[in-house]
């Protein structure tokens, strides 16, 4: 990496190319965590001082709909405390798949009174009235990974990540050429909206049959035994499309127990996604970069309360997917996903 790192006026008007660097600085950092800010690592001296911000110390939340164990999650964290680090931001996370409580989480950091919120909108009707508070409070809001239909509508200023339905159509256009004829798409939380315009998205696209399988995607032996129970009740099936990589391995399982043919393509990735890809267990994910939608939505809002920036206008959202991921290109990823960041 270069030593001679952008000015920060420079990243605001250039942040696209500059966020694989600057994650790299902040990555780079010893001990970095969502509880150390510019202040610590200036105290260091050093290189650790290359690329921090100087401007008074923030706190932002960051509330998510994380179940137990999902390992996606881990990664937009991440990119989130990449940025924390850069920005002198206090990151405070929190999470909680029921949807009531992730609204309660929300209203916990506007009580704390924070200078900003970053919320995923999974079931996006239980957020809108603690987000209209937190706009009373003149707490700027924006929205990352779920939601990306319903931002504007419950007014959030920005929006980071993939387009689920464009994301699902583009890999029900893969199935074709992949030449399947019978889908199995596994959804993990009944509810969950962008889940949900996945599966949606791949059954406006592919031209064979699909079915959906719901399964309890906090219980990783149900989630086994329920797509082994598909899979021999249906030798038709000749692939399994499931929305999250701890569930497309869990699949591998299925498939072998089953005795089926059956192939299997994800979304997201993580470490052991990819050695799977490289082995042929699995043929292909779809990537919405995580890390970059935690680090976006993050560093957007040290952009707005230091500079007046909004990404995307405040109009468009960000989008940071989808793309394909299989054997031809997982090499070039692989590094990445076995540090947690991809």
């Amino acid at each position: 990496m270069d030593s001679s790192s952008p000015s920060r006026s420079s990243r605001s008007r250039r942040i696209a190319p500059v966020v694989a660097a600057a994650a790299a600085a902040a990555l780079a950092l010893a001990g970095c965590s969502s509880s150390s800010g510019g202040k610590k690592a200036e105290d260091t001296g050093g290189e650790a001082t290359a690329g921090k911000a100087t401007t008074p110390r923030m706190t932002v939340a960051l509330v998510t709909h994380q179940s137990p164990g999902d390992t996606f999650w881990d990664i937009v964290r991440k990119g989130a405390e990449a940025a924390a680090a850069k920005d002198n931001v206090k990151l405070v996370y929190s999470a909680d798949p029921n949807a009531g409580n992730q609204a309660n989480l929300v209203q916990n950091a506007i009580d704390q009174k924070v200078d900003g919120i970053a919320v995923t909108l999974a079931k996006p009707d239980a957020l809108k009235d603690v987000v209209a508070k937190a706009k009373a409070a003149n707490i700027p809001v924006v929205g990352l990974n779920s939601g990306v239909s319903e931002w504007k509508n419950l007014g959030l200023m920005e929006f980071f990540g993939q387009d689920e339905t464009v994301a699902g159509e583009a890999l029900g256009n893969r199935l074709n050429s992949e030449g399947a004829k019978k889908v199995a798409c596994v959804i993990q939380e009944q509810g969950n909206i962008g889940l949900t315009q996945r599966c949606d998205g791949v059954k406006k696209t592919f031209s064979g049959t699909t079915e959906t399988v719901y399964v309890n995607g906090t219980d990783m032996p149900s989630v086994k035994s329920t797509i082994t129970a598909k899979l021999k009740q249906d030798s038709a099936v000749d692939y399994v499309v499931t929305l999250g990589a701890p569930f497309a391995l869990t699949a591998v399982q299925s498939v072998s127990e089953a005795g089926s043919k059956a192939k299997i393509a994800t979304f997201d990735l993580n470490k052991n996604l990819t050695g799977a890809i490289d082995q042929g267990t699995i043929q292909f994910a779809v990537d919405q970069q995580p890390y970059l939608q935690g680090y976006l939505a993050i560093d957007s809002l040290w952009l707005y309360k230091n500079n007046g920036n909004y990404l995307g206008g405040g109009e468009q959202p960000v989008l940071t997917g989808p793309a394909f991921v299989d054997k031809s290109n997982v090499d070039a990823v692989a590094a990445y996903a076995a540090k947690g960041t991809r």
